[in-house]
């Protein structure tokens, strides 16, 4: 029992959840393989071990209990013929470069059996309770760095886009504590010698926004539009009005994956409209694109168009050195109440080679940096 106290305690100085149930079910598994190291650390795998990249580190630690390996050591550092931390004694005999193994015979390998009645199949509920140490990290971490659909970057997203929600349903409430109206209170106080005995307050202002996301699914974008699509899709109950398109170099309408029960077929289905359109990697013309969302999108002045995109436009037509894409933008502007351009390079790369975000700006769009999920999420909650 004092080795699984052990090994639990180093698992829990590494970040891998080791509960007190874990520990006790290790116990109960340590007696059924307690002579078999390659059986028991399988086993003892399925008990702790609940992401795949927490694999590498609980092997190390396995060794450095088990097989007496020093932790911090990538050697078995065990010489032929000697006795383990159990006392079991090493069969692997080393001859040059040549292993042999004495093997067991099935005919003595006896299994314990394992009384399934009282076995408890759920997982602990306190193994799944994260520090807050990764997601930290994940928060800060440079957005377009973030290649690979892991789990804890799905539920973040999730997580982010009810903040976002949260945020913007508690401004909208804050909105509609009504301020006193003077004048109508005044009126409504005459008939008591203007003694202010009823107060009249203003009626809130009724906002019936229009939100179009617009998102640049070229390959310099390819991934930070998956993480922003994904927000949007968390947080579209907050947004009476949301239409949602993706551009490379034409522009398709994606609103209708906002209607699937969950995030991942929502996904799988913007996927789907995006190969049907053959956007898969695609190329930058953004006059083209943006002439083609003019045509689909109804904008006038209670709109707000929010562009996902580093404003590299590839293929668009030129005069001179300005792009014809940014005549596409004054358009958009002039019809809109406000458009918001989030740009996921460092400013130092901003109108560098064929950058556009000067050109932009001076049409009247509004340029923040995103350099992560933390700040993405912050500036979309801050629409109105």
């Amino acid at each position: 029992m004092e080795e699984i106290i052990k090994f639990s305690r180093l698992l829990r100085e590494n970040n891998i959840p080791a509960s007190l149930r874990s520990t006790q079910t290790a116990y109960e598994t340590l007696q059924l393989f307690n002579d078999q190291d390659d059986l028991l650390n399988e086993a003892l795998a399925s008990v702790y071990v609940k992401k795949p990249g927490q694999r590498a580190k609980f092997d190390k630690i396995f060794k450095s209990v088990f097989d007496g390996v020093d932790e911090n050591s990538d050697e078995p550092g065990k010489p032929p013929g000697t006795k383990d931390s159990k006392g079991s004694k090493n069969k692997r005999l080393l001859s040059g470069y040549n292993y042999s193994f004495k093997l067991i015979e099935p005919s003595k390998f006896k299994v314990q059996p394992i009384d399934t009645d009282t076995m408890d199949y759920r997982p602990p509920f306190e193994d799944y309770i994260d520090n807050g140490q990764d997601e930290s990290q994940l928060l800060q971490k440079d957005i377009k760095l973030l290649t690979s659909f892991e789990p804890e970057l799905l539920d973040l997203c999730q997580k982010l886009g009810k903040k976002i929600a949260n945020k913007r349903v508690r401004r909208r409430k804050q909105s509609k504590n009504m301020r006193p109206d003077i004048r109508k209170t005044l009126r409504k106080n005459l008939k008591y010698g203007n003694t202010l005995l009823e107060i009249v307050k203003t009626k809130p202002r009724i906002k019936k926004s229009n939100h179009f996301f617009l998102n640049d699914v070229s390959g310099s974008c390819d991934w930070v539009s998956n993480w922003f699509f994904m927000m949007v899709y968390a947080a579209q109950n907050s947004f009476k009005k949301a239409k949602t398109f993706e551009f490379d170099n034409k522009t398709v309408e994606t609103t209708a994956a906002l209607e699937e029960p969950n995030l991942l077929d929502a996904f799988i289905k913007v996927r789907d409209i995006r190969q049907k359109n053959q956007m898969i990697h695609g190329t930058s013309n953004m006059h083209r694109a943006f002439e083609s969302f003019k045509d689909q999108a109804d904008l006038n002045k209670k709109s707000y168009v929010m562009i996902l995109s580093d404003c590299r436009d590839w293929a668009g037509p030129k005069i001179g050195k300005k792009p014809l894409s940014a005549d596409c933008i004054d358009y958009i502007v002039e019809k809109s109440k406000k458009v918001l351009i989030l740009n996921p390079e460092p400013m130092n790369k901003w109108n560098v080679v064929d950058s556009c975000v000067a050109d932009y700006e001076e049409s009247g769009a509004e340029f923040f940096e995103v350099r992560n999920l933390e700040q993405l999420a912050e500036l979309i909650a801050q629409i109105g």
